[in-house]
């Protein structure tokens, strides 16, 4: 029997890449379900699952995970047809590319990044090949070229020794025992304070909410617990991470699979996840403890399913105290189990990967994707 089709291991640079582009949203909708269709594919999900979830064909799915597997994240990226000619030659075009992405510093200029009007009269000042070019020109040729105006950023690669054994350990038990595994992990902190959404509002009276300075409800935490063979997540409040809290989760985990056969919990490298009463109990009562690398929490999959619980609880909402998020968290869970194949929830995950991680087990690595 043929292979499934998925995405190759992604480098931890790739996957998070991809978390940005759903983190913050894009103004391309097609990059933006291209880079869930990658995650979701990185996350150990089938392509008919995959092209439900972003209510594309199965066919175009292949298409993207085959693409990125041949040119990685430029396939993220849409490529449009047609246009007027360009009026600079390949090698212009090339030099204006190079120029750009040097710093000016270095070509004798007194600062240190180019915007576009300091760019283009560069280019036109040069000696011995003056390119005549206008601002909006100019940009168009960077974005075509891959090139945008960016935050400097940092990178972090995993210094886990035993990165790819838990990635391996991981993508395992996805694959073979679904039915057996779930994933656990915190989401917040949860504060009391109006938050901004989106709602549907007449033309220029949207939807307003006070802004607040004095927060005296403290904060709280999702525990959070994810069945990934039955689809199924639950939870509760906290008011702090820890061991004793992470115990309760674990034995509601154990709970749901009376029959003391093996289960496969799937946990971030918390060190309230890995302390020796836990390690001790998860032992006696058969339950293996997949951690996921360190700076990889990503692969964990309960991560794909935080984002419609904040969109649903958190975006477009005033709670009065933490009593009144709670009851609406878990409102929200309970028509959440019942509709888990619902179309609402799967366009809010589609949308709300602006918070989502998730990527369920197939295989990420390798080192930097660019030098520093």
């Amino acid at each position: 029997m043929a292979e499934p089709v998925r995405v190759r291991r992604l480098t931890d640079q790739e996957g998070q890449k991809l978390q940005q582009i759903v983190h913050r949203g894009s103004a391309s909708s097609v990059r933006y379900r291209r880079a869930m269709m990658l995650l979701a594919s990185a996350g150990g999900n089938r392509v008919p699952v995959i092209a439900q979830l972003v209510q594309a064909d199965e066919d175009t799915v292949r298409d993207v995970i085959h693409r990125f597997n041949q040119i990685g994240l430029a396939c993220v990226d849409p490529q449009w047809a047609g246009g007027r000619p360009r009026l600079l030659s390949p090698d212009d075009e090339q030099f204006v590319v190079a120029t750009a992405t040097t710093r000016p510093v270095k070509l004798g200029q007194p600062f240190t990044s180019w915007s576009l009007r300091k760019l283009a009269a560069y280019l036109r000042r040069l000696d011995g090949r003056v390119i005549r070019i206008g601002r909006e020109a100019l940009r168009r040729l960077l974005g075509r070229r891959g090139v945008t105006f960016q935050r400097t950023r940092t990178w972090k690669q995993s210094p886990d020794p035993d990165r790819d054994v838990k990635l391996d350990r991981i993508e395992e038990v996805l694959d073979r025992f679904p039915q057996r595994v779930f994933a656990f992990d915190e989401f917040g902190p949860l504060g009391i304070r109006p938050t901004a959404g989106t709602a549907w509002a007449e033309r220029g009276h949207p939807q307003r909410w006070p802004a607040t300075y004095q927060r005296t409800h403290g904060i709280r935490y999702f525990h959070g617990c994810y069945s990934v063979g039955d689809d199924t997540l639950w939870g509760v409040n906290r008011r702090r991470k820890g061991a004793t809290n992470t115990l309760a989760a674990l034995k509601s985990i154990r709970a749901a699979r009376p029959d003391g056969a093996p289960i496969y919990v799937i946990i971030d490298n918390l060190s309230a996840h890995k302390g020796a009463q836990i390690r001790t109990w998860a032992a006696r009562h058969r339950v293996e403890l997949c951690f996921t690398p360190t700076y990889a929490s990503w692969a964990n999959p309960i991560e794909a399913h935080f984002g419609p619980l904040r969109r649903f609880t958190i975006a477009n909402s005033h709670h009065r105290n933490h009593t009144a998020q709670t009851r609406a968290l878990h409102a929200y869970l309970r028509w959440r189990n019942t509709n888990a194949r619902h179309p609402d929830v799967l366009a809010t995950q589609r949308r709300e990967r602006a918070r989502v991680h998730s990527e369920k087990g197939l295989r990420w690595g390798g080192g930097p994707a660019y030098a520093v």
